[in-house]
């Protein structure tokens, strides 16, 4: 997973309790060049549409890393893998939830702040850290916390932006990837949905230059 996302450093973070309109926006994202897609599990239908969009993006997005978010107990990281979530993300860590990703041997990214909890969260086995809200340390912190932590991975949420200066500066600082949540999807896509392509499109190409 570490190399690909390196590659893919972009993290779309969406729920829908319409999963046709979903559906739509997980194509349109991996048509802007994203190859990973985090479905998070905040509503009633999450495991039911989770299940629907497995089936939807093996068939018409095959190399996309589809994983669900949000999840807090053992039970849920269970059920999810079942299904076929290939990464686990937390808001928490939770060690429980550890040890089910590795006994299955599926990535698991836990949110964490401070270095306490990033390096607790590393000795757990985590694969990559998600460093949950961002917008409340900013990049320097992360360059901060790597230089005594270097061989973390880390993944940026909360208030990272769909431009090429905001993704930019946290990968500038050393992130591994970034998290794009309820920036990317402002606005209305019932039949356009492009803007969303647009936006991935060109942080992509600007990142692969």
């Amino acid at each position: 997973m570490i190399e690909k996302v390196k590659k893919y450093p972009i993290i779309p973070l969406f729920y829908h309790d319409d999963v046709v309109y979903a559906q739509q926006v997980v194509k349109a994202c991996y048509e802007g060049g994203a190859r990973f897609f985090e479905f998070t599990n905040r509503g009633e239908k999450a495991f039911e549409n989770f299940k629907i969009l497995r089936g939807y993006i093996t068939e018409n997005c095959p190399d996309m890393v589809f994983g669900i978010g949000t999840i807090y107990t053992a039970e849920d990281a269970e059920r999810f893998i079942e299904i076929g979530a290939d990464f686990i993300v937390q808001p928490v860590i939770v060690a429980e939830v550890a040890a089910v990703c590795n006994k299955h041997n599926k990535p698991w990214i836990p949110g964490a702040l401070t270095l306490n909890e990033i390096y607790q969260a590393h000795l757990l086995g985590a694969t990559i850290v998600k460093i949950f809200p961002g917008n409340a340390v900013g990049p320097d912190y992360i360059k901060g916390c790597l230089g005594p932590m270097p061989f973390v991975k880390m993944m940026i949420t909360g208030g990272v932006e769909p431009t090429i200066e905001s993704v930019s500066s946290w990968l500038n600082a050393g992130a591994t990837c970034v998290g794009l949540g309820s920036q990317l999807f402002k606005g209305n896509f019932t039949d356009d949905f492009s803007p969303i392509t647009d936006k991935i499109r060109v942080i992509m190409k600007y990142l692969d230059s």
